[in-house]
Formats: structure tokens, sequence, C-alpha cells
């Protein structure tokens, strides 16, 4: 179908980021902290990279995902999803203990903006990093490369309130791209749900196996190594708008879920995509409803990086 452009959504420009929030945590002991609280390498991350990561319960299931970045070597800055952001604090805090570290909501401070397309590639210049995760200044604004969606550029600018110079975009046309990067985020409807893995999040570099323990390691490392894995987070589009969260049932067993939404965006021209983790099986034959068997019908799209499903 010949998309309508009267109703396309722009994505080119930027806004600000509210339902993303920042957790800072200063201290000579913040890097040694969360690396020992994060599926993340955090001691060994330099300050011209940033990462993903995930923060697991005991049970290896993800309380939140963060992209993580070290501005200074005593500070690592933590963006998660704003509503998961007071919890996740609280948790945090709670069990740094004797650790020379101090951990505060920075959202008021660093504030995030999305930046997306041509006219944001100007605008940062010979400042734009020039790969995924990569982080360079501008001014007094930090520059994180996010992954392409539908090969349009992404960044986030971390710093004052102040919005970059660059024309607006509508926060449905931001939430799609994230969609259609396939990159994950927890939110407060879906925490406690999913393994790392579960989300790509190893796939994405947000796990490193070698790092040492960190709440949920052994659950993590033995999906990882011993072929335990049978789901994995798909790219799908949606004949009515989604919400994270909603279940997702397969014709084969409409009895029971096969899967969960994660993450969904609607476009005003009427389409409508989602992340899903699903059963494995599920993708191999049958039909997919989304909130119930007989609810809006899913179909598979190919996600923008390689999904292996073969786990040994």
């Amino acid at each position: 179908m010949p998309e309508d452009t009267s109703v396309a959504p722009r994505f080119d420009g930027a806004l600000r980021l509210s339902d993303w929030g920042v957790i800072r945590a200063e201290g000579p002991d913040a890097a040694s902290f969360l690396h020992g609280q994060l599926t993340q390498d955090i001691t060994h991350l330099d300050a011209q990279h940033a990462r993903m990561a995930g923060y697991c319960s005991a049970k290896g299931r993800l309380l939140a995902t963060f992209i993580v970045w070290r501005p200074a070597p005593e500070q690592v800055l933590l963006a998660c999803s704003a509503d998961l952001l007071p919890a996740t604090l609280k948790r945090l805090s709670m069990f740094v203990l004797r650790a020379k570290c101090k951990l505060n909501d920075a959202s008021g401070e660093v504030v995030l903006h999305g930046l997306a397309g041509a006219s944001a590639q100007t605008w940062l210049g010979g400042d734009a990093p020039p790969e995924a995760w990569a982080l360079r200044i501008k001014g007094s604004a930090q520059i994180i490369r996010l992954p392409d969606a539908d090969t349009i550029p992404r960044w986030i600018a971390a710093g004052p309130a102040e919005a970059p110079p660059l024309p607006p975009i509508d926060a449905s046309a931001w939430d799609w791209l994230e969609v259609r990067s396939g990159v994950p985020r927890v939110t407060a409807a879906t925490g406690e749900q999913f393994v790392p893995q579960m989300l790509n999040l190893e796939l994405l570099g947000g796990v490193d196996f070698k790092k040492g323990c960190y709440p949920g390691q052994e659950v993590v490392a033995r999906s990882q190594y011993r072929g335990t894995l049978k789901r994995r987070t798909y790219l799908l589009d949606s004949d009515a708008a989604l919400t994270p969260g909603a279940e997702v049932f397969h014709s084969a067993d409409p009895s029971q879920p096969a899967g969960m939404v994660v993450l969904a965006a609607s476009r005003p021209d009427g389409r409508h995509a989602a992340l899903v983790e699903l059963k494995i099986a599920a993708i191999e034959g049958g039909g997919l409803h989304a909130v119930s068997a007989d609810g809006p019908r899913l179909s598979l799209q190919p996600l923008p990086y390689p999904l292996d499903t073969e786990v040994v």
C-alpha cells in the first residue's frame, strides 16, 4: 500500500524524551559497584562509548535496561525508562552498603533529547559519533549514536534542558523509530518478565559473559551455554495499536500466551508495529494475534540485525 504522505510522520529533528530518566552514580567506587550489579562491564567502559546493560533479579529477570556511559572517571550515568526509575534507584541504593558511591535521580540535570535524520546530522557536523554506541561531546551535551532505524540515523543528546536548534519530531514518530530499530527497552509494564537473551540483549552488546558475577548471572549464563533459550524478540507489524505488556497468542495453541509485547508504536498514517518476545517455535508457522486468540493479526518483519536462534 502506498504511504499517505499527507499524514506520514516526520523523522527529522529533535524532541525531549520525557519517558526516559537518568540515574547518576558518583564516587570512587561508582564503576566497580555497578560492575557488580549489571550485565555489562562498567569498569572498562571508556569515555568515548556508551553501552546497553541490564539489571536483573536473582532469578535472571530484567528489572530494567539501561544505556550506560561514563562522562568522568568517578561518574556513571544510566538512562532508563522513567516509569521504572524510582524503584530501580531504590533497589540499587539498597546494595551500595560500604561502597564509596552515591546514587541519585539526575533527570532534572541531565535531560535527554532524541535526534534523528539529516537535519540532526548536519547540526552535529564533525561532532557526530561515527557508529552505534559511540559518544562525542558537542558544546555542553554528550551525544550518543543509537542504532539506525529504517536507515534513519538516531542519537541521544544528554545535557541541559535547552532543546537542540532542530525542527520538532512528534513523540509517536520517535517511538516508531525506537521499535523499528529492534532495540528493546524494559518498562514498568514488562519488568521482571524477560531473561536478557529473550530481548536479544546480548546480540546488541548488552551482556558481557566474561565480567564475573552480578544478580541473576548464573541464570543468564545457563541460558547462553546450555541451550535452554527458547524465546527471542521479533519485529512485527500489527493490524491495530498495541501496548507493552500485552500478551500474544499463536493459532496452534490459543489457550495460552506465546509471547508478550515489549515496545509498540503507531503512526498517524495507520501503521502499527511492535517488538514482541515470542517462543522461537511460534514463528515457524501458523498465525499470531495480540491480546487474545482472535485479536489483531501480527505479521513478522525482518529485524535490522541477525537473529541467532541457535544457542549452544
